[in-house]
């Protein structure tokens, strides 16, 4: 029997490294059905995402032997078996347009997620939450208690195993700490291509500049508000006959579009950090 995997690696580039990782796969009965790499001139680094099949089940011995194989490059390489879907935490704030549409494409089969929990700071959408029957935890959060609020967050996303937490329009700012615990992790969806428009209304601020473009950006979460690698953006056209609540309209597809994709290509393991960018194999 054959079992799926994706290899994802990057090392400083030198000669010789699809020729070496093909061999690695080989010598452990590895068939590639996929590969791409990209070579980014400006850092010298070499990034490569693989998709193989191999008859070795052992999963852990697969994995320290690649860690043994990495080795000498320098090179930072994960291994992930294909049929397991990611398990995921969301979390939402009282729009809910972009967590409805990723529980409707999870339970469609159309994201390789597992929707653990849905973290929320208000009650809305603990009806959605059953109807998916995904545990819906309400914590709510202030000033006074947001350290213990982000312990209890951190605390459900930890115990369901979470390897992806989704921001879908969770308008709360994450501490500097949590930010650290969940980095490379947790996606958020900001309404506005950034980096125009930062922080609060980002419509209004649209409007008021009369832009003949919105957008949506989907990015890693850091400690920097709004300024994390960027994973996916997309734009709709607008004139001046928009309204505020026009835009908001239009903006709310494009966000749940954009957030869509990148969970998608997170979860199938297809985005790598280049620094403050990403690389994307789609």
């Amino acid at each position: 029997m054959s079992h799926p995997y994706i290899l994802t690696l990057s090392c400083p580039d030198r000669m010789g490294l699809v020729h070496a990782v093909s061999g690695f796969l080989m010598e452990h009965g590895g068939n590639i059905n996929e590969a791409a790499q990209y070579n980014d001139t400006g850092t010298g680094l070499f990034f490569m995402r693989v998709g193989f099949t191999c008859p070795e089940s052992d999963f852990a011995q697969l994995r320290a032997a690649l860690a043994e194989f990495a080795k000498p490059y320098q090179m930072q390489a994960r291994l992930y078996p294909r049929a397991l879907p990611m398990p995921t935490v969301i979390l939402v704030s009282k729009e809910g347009h972009c967590l409805n549409d990723l529980l409707f494409r999870w339970r469609s089969g159309l994201l390789a997620i597992d929707v653990r929990a849905i973290i929320s700071n208000h009650r809305d959408f603990y009806q959605l939450a059953a109807s998916y029957n995904v545990p819906f935890h309400h914590i709510p959060v202030t000033k006074d208690n947001k350290a213990q609020a982000e312990a209890r967050q951190l605390e459900i996303i930890e115990s369901e195993g979470a390897e992806l937490v989704v921001l879908a329009r969770y308008m709360q700012i994450l501490s500097n700490d949590l930010c650290g615990k969940l980095a490379g992790r947790a996606i958020n969806i900001h309404h506005s291509f950034l980096p125009s428009f930062k922080g609060a209304k980002p419509y209004y601020q649209a409007h008021d500049r009369g832009v003949k473009l919105i957008g949506a950006t989907a990015h890693y979460v850091t400690a920097d508000l709004d300024e994390g690698p960027i994973i996916e953006q997309d734009v709709a056209r607008v004139d001046h006959s928009k309204t505020v609540d026009d835009l908001t309209a239009i903006g709310k597809d494009t966000e749940s579009q954009v957030l869509a994709r990148a969970v998608k290509w997170h979860s199938e393991h297809r985005v790598l950090l280049d620094g403050h960018r990403t690389v994307i194999f789609r």
